[in-house]
């Protein structure tokens, strides 16, 4: 299992980033949280597959909302992860 924190600054708050990302990560089959942060990125914690975890970094670095923008993603490999149970948005 691979575990990433991804740390997305852009045109991420206000546009459905949260709820799109939810979406993706269902999709490919990923677990972890969402969340708005206070200097206006995303914060993304995500568990799963090498494979699956790649394919949800490259789909968020598209920006999964279309009316989102992804000017930088900052990725980290992080094993204090917790295991979660499934993706969902947090704040």
């Amino acid at each position: 299992m691979k575990k990433v924190k991804i740390r997305v600054v852009g045109r991420v708050q206000g546009v459905g980033f949260r709820y799109m990302t939810k979406l993706v990560a269902d999709e490919i089959g990923v677990t972890g949280i969402v969340k708005n942060e206070d200097d206006g990125s995303v914060y993304i914690e995500a568990v799963g597959p090498n494979e699956k975890i790649e394919a949800f970094i490259k789909a968020i670095k598209k920006s999964p909302s279309p009316s989102g923008r992804v000017d930088a993603c900052n990725v980290a490999e992080d094993d204090a992860i917790e295991n979660y149970l499934r993706f969902r948005i947090t704040n």
